[in-house]
């Protein structure tokens, strides 16, 4: 089975090392040691941790119904307006996401450089990849 060491784990949360490592420190999530000495998250543990991580949420209330299951909460880092269509890019932990909305859409939601935003992803093609 593949593990991962604090600092990847980290990369695949999102979150900073210091923050995977009080995680750890506090037994949110299980590690052991290999001959080296260096701290390891099994894949299989670091799985279901990530999934209760999603569960829990960041604080902020879900929709009250949506089909779509795939939020990546982030910060806006650049937004492209046009007469009557908008380019919104958000930086989701690891994940940079780009979409193209109504210029309409941005303005009602207050959406600009800095604010706290969630990209919500459905798809009928999804491709998998393994690293």
């Amino acid at each position: 089975m593949q593990a991962y060491t604090i600092g990847q784990a980290a990369r695949l949360l999102g979150v900073s090392p210091d923050t995977a490592r009080r995680w750890a420190d506090a037994g949110r999530v299980a590690t052991h040691r290999d001959g080296s000495g260096k701290r390891l998250i099994d894949g299989k543990d670091l799985a279901a941790f990530s999934v209760e991580l999603a569960r829990g949420g960041t604080g902020e209330e879900a929709p009250s119904s949506t089909s779509v299951r795939n939020a990546f909460p982030g910060i806006v880092t650049a937004i492209k307006l046009g007469d009557v269509a908008a380019q919104v890019e958000i930086q989701a932990g690891p994940h940079r996401l780009v979409s193209l909305l109504t210029r309409e859409a941005v303005e009602e939601l207050g959406l600009e450089v800095g604010v706290e935003a969630t990209a919500r992803v459905k798809s009928t093609n999804v491709h998998v990849d393994r690293a």
